[in-house]
């Protein structure tokens, strides 16, 4: 008996987020994908043309998921800070294979065609850093942080969590709350100003 369409469709997008974590864009092969699933190559392609479009079809649903996350962040009452923390507390909160997808995206770009990286990046832009620039931008309109370019403080922030978008350092669990409060610690004294 053969699976549903839209199951069949899950499962794929499941197996090739882990195997693209696990390989790369460049070191997987759409071959191993229909193997680990016990299908065919043809069953892959009726669902994806091709190894990018599959690639994106992993990206984008977290890139979906991280703007309702921000937009629901934005919204909270009380100083920037608090935000950022709500932030550093959703993405090192979820398993590592999901913090995965983030470091997935930025490393794996450029095995892209230029098509493939332009739409990328319009999304990513749109969901993910912009919605952190406008926050960072908001901690400086308010006198909450120091008056530095928004990007900088976006990818500053973005640059203390990748290495924990590595499943390998972590486990596939969540960091402990000890180690997100001293990540964010270090990271608000760095841009708040003193009070």
């Amino acid at each position: 008996m053969t699976q549903p369409e839209p199951a069949l469709r899950g499962q794929i997008l499941t197996i090739a987020m882990r195997k693209f974590i696990a390989s790369g864009y460049h070191g997987l092969a759409m071959r191993e994908i229909a193997e680990a699933l016990g299908v065919s190559k043809a069953a892959l392609y009726y669902h994806f043309k091709d190894k990018e479009e599959l690639f994106l079809a992993v990206l984008f649903p977290y890139l979906d998921a991280m703007e309702v996350a921000l937009d629901r962040i934005a919204a909270q009452p009380g100083p920037t800070a608090n935000q950022i923390q709500s932030f550093v507390q959703h993405v090192l909160t979820q398993p590592a294979e999901e913090r995965a997808i983030i470091r997935l995206g930025s490393q794996e770009l450029g095995q892209l065609s230029a098509t493939a990286r332009k739409a990328f990046g319009k999304v990513y832009q749109e969901k993910f850093i912009g919605k952190l620039n406008a926050l960072a931008q908001r901690g400086i309109d308010r006198g909450e942080f120091r008056p530095l370019d928004p990007e900088v403080i976006t990818w500053a922030l973005l640059g203390m969590l990748y290495p924990y978008f590595y499943p390998a350092h972590t486990g596939n669990r969540s960091l402990p709350e000890a180690t997100i409060d001293s990540v964010t610690a270090i990271f608000l004294e760095g841009v708040q100003l003193s009070r």
